[in-house]
């Protein structure tokens, strides 16, 4: 399910033509009716545009809804069973400007100004430590607690019974309730998205959310990054031990257990009840299934199926591990 923006002013009135001209395409016989916003192929609605890049996504591209899809050369004949193709030569770069258009402001991550957090009249049943920052748009539920030294930076809503930890920053970002974060973690920054260019890298507009669930504990030192067109999902109770990295993206489900320095790259699917021991590695794009055992220092390159033990690298059968290592 789709969430609505609630962080990003979204231009309103972008129609066809408008898009056309951005990706420097002929403006052709379409009717220039007007698009409603970008998103990711999953959750797109009717007259949005959305992108494919990769063969991986068939199945979401057979359901999806979206009037238009950027696609390349390559997969045109696949997507004009389902939508209408709009063909360019670079379909991230395409998304990025198109994107751009909706979200006029996106790569602009610079912090709005602060008021102080001893405006008391307006969070009464919160405490806060000593230095803490409050920025615009931000909502804290009752006796909710903030340390010292954090920043809650514009664009944030947190629940009730929640415990934000020292020397935390926090953006764009919903926390639901009864919700630790501990020390110096940091949630809601943009992804590392860009292209790489000789001169100059062009940034990638991240203007998705970070969205963390009910009973959930974020260990210290965490880096959790928003998404770009989807959103940063960490489920109902599900805990983080310290030093974890999560991508733009990453859809985390409920009740996992992540111990310290797993790295998530973006867009990684992980199911709910997975078990990922220290310092495993989970490669972008990928899905884990439920109930999933990763050991570890395992470094996982392909999709795993619930019910799955695995270790190693690349990951494999825990039982087919300890055979190859035991000969």
């Amino acid at each position: 399910m789709k969430i609505k923006n609630l962080f990003f002013k979204k231009n309103q009135n972008i129609f066809i033509n408008d898009i056309l001209n951005s990706l420097k395409l002929k403006k052709n016989k379409l009717k220039n009716i007007k698009i409603n916003d970008i998103t990711d192929i999953k959750n797109a609605k009717k007259n949005d545009i959305s992108f494919y890049n990769s063969n991986k996504y068939l199945n979401l591209l057979k359901k999806t809804k979206a009037k238009y899809i950027i696609v390349n050369e390559e997969n045109f004949n696949i997507v004009k069973k389902y939508s209408t193709p709009l063909i360019v030569d670079n379909v991230l770069k395409s998304v990025a400007n198109v994107t751009l258009l909706f979200y006029p402001n996106s790569l602009d991550d610079s912090s709005d100004l602060f008021v102080s957090s001893s405006d008391k009249y307006k969070y009464k049943s919160v405490k806060f430590g000593k230095n803490t920052l409050v920025g615009k748009n931000v909502k804290i539920g009752r006796k909710t607690i903030i340390g010292h030294n954090t920043i809650i930076e514009s664009n944030v809503v947190i629940g009730k019974n929640c415990n934000i930890g020292n020397n935390v920053v926090i953006k764009k970002t919903i926390i639901g309730n009864n919700v630790m974060i501990l020390d110096s973690s940091i949630i809601g920054k943009k992804g590392f998205g860009f292209f790489p260019g000789i001169k100059k890298n062009l940034r990638y507009p991240h203007v998705g959310m970070v969205i963390i669930g009910d009973n959930v504990e974020v260990g210290c030192n965490n880096t959790i990054d928003r998404g770009s067109l989807s959103n940063t999902i960490i489920g109902n109770n599900t805990f983080i031990d310290n030093q974890v990295h999560i991508a733009h993206n990453v859809n985390i489900g409920k009740n996992c257990i992540i111990t310290a320095q797993v790295g998530f790259a973006g867009s990684a699917t992980i199911g709910n009840k997975v078990l990922i021991g220290g310092q495993a590695g989970i490669s972008g794009h990928l899905k884990i299934g439920n109930n999933v055992q990763i050991g570890g220092g395992s470094g996982v390159i392909k999709n795993i199926p619930d019910n799955t033990r695995v270790m190693g690298y690349p990951a494999k059968d825990i039982r087919k591990f300890i055979k190859d290592n035991n000969r």
